[in-house]
């Protein structure tokens, strides 16, 4: 992956820590008045929680239990996992938002919640911006763009030839309204102006199972649930969405390389904590995952789900968020997607 910010190189990423990470650190917390209420009241003292909306299983809990383990490790302090499931990961978002501000209550917080959900749902009981105190971003899992065998396209120029051609023939399947892999279609249809016609499914698998069976065409799904269909044939890769080519399919290319520049849909996850929490506690915690989310195991281990690690100082992961949120609101409110 040449150029790629998320580098799994040991050397790349001492040169990221370094080069932006640590500086940022060093402006951001005045380090005397840091380390002496570090001496009066070192943090952590108690068992810390890592909520979440997801349930066990998805790239959202993997990266939740990978941040605790890594933590606890550098803490010296149990960091455990609690999940909050329903309604799209606002349950747990909310709880985090309205819980102490100590630093032992955080979110694995996600692209979908903190930018997608409060887009699509009249009312939520948080604010992404107001509520939470970024720590650092943790990992990025990419996504690609799939076609059925028996579609006669085999990149994304003729994917988008044959949409022109055939205008809102072409059904793609999703895990549902306002998901990744319905963003995802919805990015390409505006930047290409093109349109396929949407088939919500409760999930990915049962999208995935009617692609493989030819009921539908295409699909914009994780990288780690495809690529293990596409040597036998069962489905074809287009191009990737995210700004980086995939380590697991470093062949293919990115939908941006392939003709649609600018083009990234793909989900980050994050740790936050409440608002107000103090600023040491937060630069604590963000050390810690500096330390050991670059080791080589932790890299190869998110790799191996289809994840990018990534690394970045509170100040770049707030402005991160800021960013995305109108991004996405935008194409929500221009595709009239609405919640389920």
């Amino acid at each position: 992956m040449k150029n790629s910010t998320y580098s799994t190189s040991s050397s790349l990423g001492h040169t990221l820590i370094r080069a932006l990470i640590l500086p940022a650190l060093f402006l951001t917390v005045p380090q005397s008045g840091a380390q002496s209420l570090e001496k009066m009241n070192p943090y952590p003292q108690k068992l810390v929680r890592i909520v979440t909306g997801s349930a066990p299983g998805g790239p959202l809990d993997f990266s939740a239990r990978l941040a605790a383990q890594k933590l606890s490790e550098s803490f010296g302090q149990s960091v455990v996992v609690e999940p909050r499931t329903g309604a799209s990961g606002t349950i747990a978002t909310e709880y985090v938002a309205k819980a102490p501000a100590d630093g032992y209550t955080l979110l694995l917080g996600s692209m979908a919640t903190l930018c997608v959900v409060p887009h699509l749902y009249r009312k939520i009981n948080y604010d992404s911006v107001k509520d939470f105190y970024p720590i650092s971003m943790i990992s990025a899992a990419g996504f690609i763009i799939v076609v059925h065998p028996s579609l006669p396209v085999k990149n994304l120029k003729q994917l988008i030839a044959l949409a022109k051609a055939q205008p809102g023939k072409l059904s793609f399947g999703t895990a549902g309204a306002g998901s990744v892999t319905h963003l995802g279609i919805e990015m390409l249809k505006s930047m290409a102006k093109v349109s396929f016609l949407h088939i919500p499914y409760k999930g990915a698998a049962p999208a995935m199972i009617d692609l493989v069976g030819g009921q539908t065409q295409l699909m914009y799904d994780s990288i780690l649930t495809s690529a293990p269909l596409i040597p036998s044939g069962k489905i074809r890769p287009i191009a990737v969405g995210s700004s980086k080519r995939s380590a697991l399919l470093p062949e293919i290319p990115t939908i941006a390389e392939a003709g649609l520049p600018g083009f990234d849909a793909s989900t980050w996850f994050g740790l936050l904590a409440p608002a107000n929490t103090p600023v040491e506690i937060v630069m604590k915690i963000n050390q810690g995952l500096i330390k050991t989310i670059q080791e080589k195991e932790v890299v190869k281990r998110l790799l191996s789900q289809g994840m990018e690690p990534i690394l970045n100082s509170p100040e770049q992961f707030s402005q991160h968020i800021r960013r995305e949120l109108p991004l996405w609101g935008k194409l929500i409110q221009e595709a009239h997607i609405q919640a389920e």
